[in-house]
């Protein structure tokens, strides 16, 4: 499901390094890759664009709670990935 990509209107978005090591460190790997693939793509893009390291970083510490917290994506309500 949230692996094909093929509906995206936008560029797919390359994961970096560091955000992969989030997620495992965090044991979220699973819950990032059960969300739709234009949500996976936001995050990244969404972090990704931030200029300073310290607005990437406080980006990736949102995205995680979410993941961790289920039911919210991008500080909205999101039903189908409450846990």
């Amino acid at each position: 499901m949230s692996e094909d990509y093929s509906k995206l209107k936008r560029p797919k978005q390359a994961m970096p390094g560091f955000v992969k090591q989030a997620l495992k460190k965090r044991g979220l790997m699973e819950a990032y890759k059960k969300r739709p693939a234009y949500q996976q793509n936001d995050y990244l893009g969404w972090i990704n664009e931030a200029k300073l390291q310290e607005t990437k970083k406080k980006r990736l510490s949102q995205m995680l709670d979410e993941l961790e917290k289920g039911g919210i994506y991008m500080n909205m309500d999101h039903p189908e990935s409450k846990k």
